[in-house]
């Protein structure tokens, strides 16, 4: 799968969740994506604690790279779903960082 194909997926999925969860204002869309990245990125951890053997007895439970992989896609998929409700150009974006980040070692 490449990114244009993944940013297609984004824009359709934006679609769908606008209809799904309706919001008042983009305000409350905005937070509600803000609040669903935390939680991804929460349970990325969670899966990060697992695979090192480092989540208390309670919460310990078999490890598997595949949860690790699908809670990895979860952050990214829900970080571009915030980044479309906030009217980010992603490719844009995501170029003039690599260009910043490559310009540290070409100087």
């Amino acid at each position: 799968m490449n990114l244009k194909k993944i940013l297609k997926f984004i824009t359709e999925e934006d679609k769908r969740q606008r209809v799904y969860y309706p919001s008042k204002s983009i305000d409350t869309e905005v937070f509600a994506r803000a609040v669903k990245l935390i939680e991804e990125t929460g349970e990325f951890f969670d899966h990060i604690l697992k695979k090192y053997s480092l989540q208390r007895k309670q919460k310990d439970s078999k490890y598997e790279n595949k949860e690790l992989s699908e809670e990895f896609a979860d952050v990214v998929l829900t970080s571009f779903l915030l980044a479309e409700a906030m009217d980010i150009n992603i490719i844009e974006s995501l170029e003039k960082k690599v260009e910043k980040i490559e310009g540290r070692y070409n100087s």
